[in-house]
């Protein structure tokens, strides 16, 4: 099988796997310059709410082909941030569905989505060290803003891999599982969060992510959107509300 990333949307999740199995689902230079595209198309999908990163098999990502680093070492981190930014800047909540190596250009990937969560067995690294690699600035911050920067300089100085209890105390992941029970945790969740306020969502996601000069903006969606109307609506009716708001037609 060629190296490549694949998806489905299924109730309004969309899943994008990342398909290398020779070589543990590395990503090869094709595969980071085709994220950015694939992510902005799902965005604009009026039937996408949520979205799961995951890897084929047991496996989420071994980090950047080496192949491509020896071939060309200065392009490829920059493709990697890229595709990096442009997960973290995706409007919608994003999941990582973590199993076996989660390393190097892959803890990019999993660092950039919303939450983690791993299956037991999983293991992270952050590897550059082992390359003479200088790992990107923003890449930096948004570990250190998930792990602080203690467990950022373990990571970064050793290039050691930790396990996924490891990763779950220090804040890299947000839910161990046990073997076999992954996919449906995920699927739990995905479908509530394809449930909530996509508004809420995404007005949230730019602050948490450090834009906080846009509440006008945000309080003009609200007021338009009528889904303040339809959640206090369905609260007093006890019933599902039916949020209509979405990123997708916001403009």
């Amino acid at each position: 099988m060629e190296p490549q990333l694949s998806h489905q949307v299924t109730d309004s999740v969309a899943t994008v796997v990342i398909r290398n199995p020779a070589k543990r689902n590395a990503m090869t230079a094709s595969m980071w310059l085709a994220l950015p595209p694939l992510l902005d198309a799902l965005a604009r999908d009026p039937g996408v709410r949520a979205l799961v990163l995951t890897g084929e098999g047991g496996t989420f990502c071994a980090g950047a082909d080496i192949s491509a680093l020896r071939d060309a070492p200065d392009r490829t981190p920059g493709l990697a941030v890229v595709a990096e930014e442009a997960l973290a800047a995706f409007p919608k909540p994003t999941v990582a569905a973590v199993r076996g190596h989660c390393v190097g250009g892959g803890a990019q990937l999993a660092a950039a989505c919303d939450l983690r969560l791993a299956e037991e067995g999983a293991s992270f690294g952050v590897t550059p060290a082992r390359l003479g690699i200088v790992y990107p600035a923003s890449s930096t911050r948004r570990l250190v803003s998930l792990v602080g920067p203690a467990t950022a300089k373990y990571l970064l100085f050793t290039a050691e891999l930790i396990d996924a209890g490891r990763a779950l105390r220090t804040g890299l992941v947000d839910e161990v599982l046990p073997a076999g029970e992954l996919d449906a945790r995920v699927a739990d969740l995905t479908r509530v969060l394809a449930s909530r306020s996509q508004l809420t969502q995404a007005a949230a996601k730019e602050f948490i992510n450090g834009r906080t000069d846009r509440d006008a903006h945000w309080a003009g969606q609200a007021r338009d959107s009528g889904d303040i109307a339809e959640g206090v609506a369905a609260f007093l009716e006890r019933r599902q509300p039916r949020f209509t708001w979405s990123v997708s037609t916001s403009g």
